[in-house]
């Protein structure tokens, strides 16, 4: 297990584990995000999402940060992004060519997170079922408590749902057992991005949104 590194040097350990991370020291010292442009989805459910996350890293650190940019799936951009966020409210397939993309950016060291929006339901079903398409014999399965991702920043013992009596638990995508893609069903970007003034009552609140958030930046940038 890693220790615990300080915020302003863990983009340069997460460039230096890509294999695009030959570039200029300034670049290496940046947190870049990507929003996710997927089939007809062209990255603007619940808008301020990329801004409100680049915020809670900035606030926890030293990090230089560079706007949000809009990524394709299908896109050669998406190999120059090492960080990247999607979510939709809606069912969705992916493409043959997205999955391809998708593999190979996972493979060579990029990392996503990943939220269903207002606490539909049709969203996160097709993240596990397309996600699970991404890699042979590899599925989107449920993170228990014990894994690192809930620790990386605050210590998260337990989250629970607002509408039902359930804990939440993130789920993840692995590649050759590494975490590559992380998903929140219960309205993440709902919590700490719009204090879930759009899904009032539902999801997870708005503390553990930010925490769960920044918890997952952390282990991009560190993992």
């Amino acid at each position: 297990m890693k220790p615990r590194r300080l915020l302003v040097l863990m983009v340069v350990a997460a460039a230096a584990r890509l294999a695009w991370s030959q570039e200029s020291d300034d670049r290496l010292a940046t947190f870049f995000m990507g929003r996710i442009q997927y089939g007809r989805n062209m990255g603007s459910d619940c808008g301020g999402v990329g801004q409100d996350l680049l915020k809670l890293v900035s606030r926890a650190s030293t990090i230089k940060i560079q706007d949000e940019r809009k990524v394709k799936l299908v896109g050669e951009e998406l190999f120059d992004t090492p960080f990247v966020f999607m979510n939709g409210h809606n069912d969705f397939v992916l493409t043959e060519a997205e999955l391809a993309n998708l593999q190979k950016y996972f493979s060579h060291g990029g990392f996503m997170l990943s939220s269903g929006c207002c606490t539909n339901p049709a969203y996160p079903a097709a993240w596990r079922r397309e996600f699970s398409r991404v890699f042979p014999n590899e599925r989107v399965k449920p993170l228990s408590y014990d894994h690192l991702i809930y620790r990386t920043f605050y210590k998260i013992e337990r989250v629970r749902c607002l509408h039902e009596s359930r804990d939440i638990h993130l789920e993840g995508l692995f590649y050759q057992g590494n975490l590559v893609a992380v998903m929140c069903e219960e309205g993440l970007c709902c919590a700490f991005s719009a204090n879930n003034s759009c899904n009032r009552g539902k999801g997870i609140s708005p503390e553990d949104g930010q925490r769960l958030a920044l918890n997952i930046a952390v282990y991009a940038l560190t993992h």
